[in-house]
């Protein structure tokens, strides 16, 4: 079994902000593979779907970002998931709007989401795949990760959010996260 986590905020104020670029790249994965969130485990919205025959489960945290571990790691125990078995997806501010970086494992890079599921895990070895917000120019982080995309940025995004299913559909194929990353980290 898998487990896919996007990380974001819940409710609608903070529906297309910046810091919910991974759950709104788990809900097109979703949309992509015809299934929908409709169930609830530990404090997350969940969807259910079989690939190559092995059940996948997407999780859409509802504990708000910093409180991200705080469903995480309850869900990997409640049904057993291998941490080799679960990747996060999330948003970063060092890298451009829409670009990807995959990685096996690392420090949360003052992600606080990432923080949480660290703190709560015990380990920083689990997958993300990390989607470039951008940095702020002239205001706050909170501002700016709390604040939507710009007409500019949206095609940016879009196309990140795509080759980020793109890079889901890649590891969950054939199960080797090392070509996947060699796949889609690119410029």
């Amino acid at each position: 079994m898998k487990l896919i986590v996007g990380l974001g905020n819940i409710g609608k104020k903070y529906e297309q902000t910046k810091h919910n670029v991974g759950f709104m790249t788990l809900e097109k994965f979703a949309e992509e593979n015809d299934v929908a969130f409709n169930k609830t485990k530990c404090e997350a919205m969940i969807a259910e779907l079989f690939i190559n025959g092995e059940k996948v489960l997407l999780a859409k945290p509802m504990t708000y970002m910093n409180e991200s571990g705080r469903s995480v790691g309850p869900l990997l125990d409640y049904f057993g998931i291998d941490i080799a078995d679960f990747i996060v997806i999330h948003d970063d501010m060092d890298l451009p709007v829409g670009q990807l970086r995959l990685r096996q494992k690392g420090s949360a890079g003052g992600h606080n989401g990432i923080k949480s599921i660290i703190a709560h895990l015990g380990t920083q070895n689990f997958k993300r795949i990390r989607i470039g917000i951008d940095h702020p120019q002239k205001q706050s982080v909170v501002d700016w990760v709390l604040s939507k995309f710009s007409a500019q940025q949206e095609k940016s995004l879009e196309e990140g959010i795509q080759h980020a299913t793109a890079a889901l559909d890649s590891w969950l194929a054939d199960n080797d996260f090392m070509k996947t990353m060699n796949k889609y980290n690119h410029k």
